[in-house]
């Protein structure tokens, strides 16, 4: 039996798990799970990074003490974008920034004041969200930050924590991949419109590629934690690179949607498209396994839903998810809808009241009940599903024939079934820890104990259960798709 450790963060709780392989079945067990709390401190949006690191040593410790202590290996996926500066000493300067930080806004338009917006998308290929890399660091250039002046070595989120451990610097290619600051076609840094936007390129680190084993844990960590020099490898780092991953298909040809606070939604290529349409419909190419290219869209996801149910707690009126979406399912459906990715809904505060008001400036009847919300919420995100599947459908030049759903998403039906009525495609659901699963894939891999990606998704169908979901009612969903629309587009 070979144990592997995976460590999954996400914007709002990590997990430590243990991934059991009998060399024809994957078992997962939840070893250690925690919060992850940003931290507002003198008006900057902040990660508790140290923290995140001391729960990464509770899950090993809780391992040991388990009698788990003999885990062959160890991978670390995040969110992307975000990053930590490290000094000429190798130490932490400062603390790193949440993506959701407002030193972010603006930076777009000031990037492309220097670099016109389709040039920074032709060298990068990456879609413009003003919380990419890209324009943290060119917030912090044009602030004169004395932080990045007196930085050596700039490693994302997933790099930083592997540093910890290991005392090795370097950038896997999934992670640097999300910076828009990538030559998605060599693969290497885009330091010509770096140079122009004055980024300080010496503080990059080589980009290596995905299931390269970075190094071994040093001797100080494994003799505070009472384990063996495992190795620790650069499975996808970002999040989503491992959830495409998990994706169980034996087929050539189907779509993805990797569904949690962020629906990223799209299909898998061996090489990156850039061109009119991929710009003019703002899709992005992402790094995938084996240099892979993700074009996907970045959704808002339910992180609409769960600001609503955070509002609802923390005012005295909590409800379950399972009570809200029973009062979703009762709720008439279409009465209003929203654009999932306006920019109203970017940042954390009263969500049911910004839904309200965006219903009200376009002209419809606003939710008012918990359940008239969450349907808003749920059919909305179906909806916008459909737009960015139909654009990837244009893109590709072909029929998407099926869209899988993987990751914790997967546990809300209705939205399951609610995707299905509107894409008109079958939904095949699951697994469910879809970042923890294809963290360990990449690791068995890396150790040579499965043969390729093919070997590993077969590993994984007969792992873990699917469900599928059939679309139905397409009448009316076509009708409030060309609504939804109008609305959107105020047309």
């Amino acid at each position: 039996m070979l144990k592997l450790l995976a460590f999954d963060y996400g914007a709002g709780s990590g997990r430590g798990i243990l991934g059991r392989f009998d060399g024809n079945k994957l078992q997962l067990d939840e070893m250690h799970r925690f919060t992850n709390d940003p931290v507002i401190a003198g008006g900057s949006f902040y990660w508790d990074i140290l923290r995140l690191y001391h729960e990464m040593k509770q899950g090993i410790l809780k391992c040991v003490k388990n009698g788990d202590g003999d885990f062959a290996g160890i991978g670390i996926d995040t969110w992307g974008v975000d990053f930590g500066l490290l000094g000429q000493d190798g130490q932490l300067l400062g603390i790193p920034h949440h993506y959701r930080d407002s030193r972010n806004d603006g930076m777009i338009e000031a990037a492309c004041e220097v670099i016109p917006n389709r040039e920074i998308y032709d060298a990068t290929g990456i879609q413009f969200l003003k919380f990419n890399t890209l324009y943290q660091l060119l917030s912090m250039v044009r602030s004169r930050s004395p932080i990045l002046e007196k930085a050596e070595t700039m490693l994302f989120i997933p790099d930083l924590l592997n540093y910890f451990l290991t005392g090795v610097k370097a950038s896997e290619f999934t992670i640097a991949s999300t910076s828009q600051m990538v030559d998605p076609v060599k693969g290497e840094w885009a330091r010509g419109m770096l140079e122009k936007l004055g980024i300080p390129e010496g503080i990059l680190a080589e980009i290596i590629d995905t299931g390269s084993v970075i190094g071994p844990i040093t001797k100080p960590v494994c003799e505070e934690l009472s384990i063996k020099a495992v190795p620790v490898i650069a499975v996808a780092e970002h999040d989503t690179g491992s959830a495409v991953v998990s994706v169980p298909t034996a087929e050539g040809k189907y779509a993805y949607l990797s569904s949690g606070t962020w629906s990223l939604l799209g299909v898998e290529l061996p090489a990156p498209i850039i061109n009119d349409e991929t710009y003019r419909l703002n899709y992005t190419n992402e790094g995938g396994i084996n240099k892979s290219t993700r074009l996907l869209k970045n959704i808002m996801g339910l992180w609409i839903y769960q600001e609503c149910k955070r509002v609802w707690d923390s005012t005295g009126e909590a409800v379950s998810h399972e009570v809200l979406l029973a009062q979703a399912a009762s709720a008439a459906p279409f009465t209003s809808l929203i654009d999932p990715d306006h920019d109203s809904f970017y940042s954390p505060g009263n969500m049911p009241e910004k839904i309200r008001a965006y219903c009200r400036s376009t002209g419809q009847e606003p939710p008012e009940s918990k359940g008239e919300v969450v349907r808003c919420v749920l059919e909305s995100l179906a909806l916008k599903y459909r737009m960015a599947l139909l654009g990837l459908e244009k893109i590709v030049g072909y029929g998407i024939p099926v869209l899988h759903i993987v990751g914790g998403g997967t546990l809300n039906t209705m939205l399951n079934q609610f995707t299905a009525n509107a894409t008109g495609k079958p939904v095949i659901t699951g697994p469910v820890e879809a970042t923890a699963v294809g963290n360990l894939a990449v690791q068995l891999l890396a150790l040579g104990e499965v043969s390729g990606l093919g070997e590993a998704r077969a590993l994984i169908r007969r792992s873990f259960p699917t469900r599928e979901y059939l679309p139905v009612d397409r009448g009316r969903w076509d009708t409030a798709y060309e609504r939804f629309l109008r609305i959107i587009t105020g047309n």
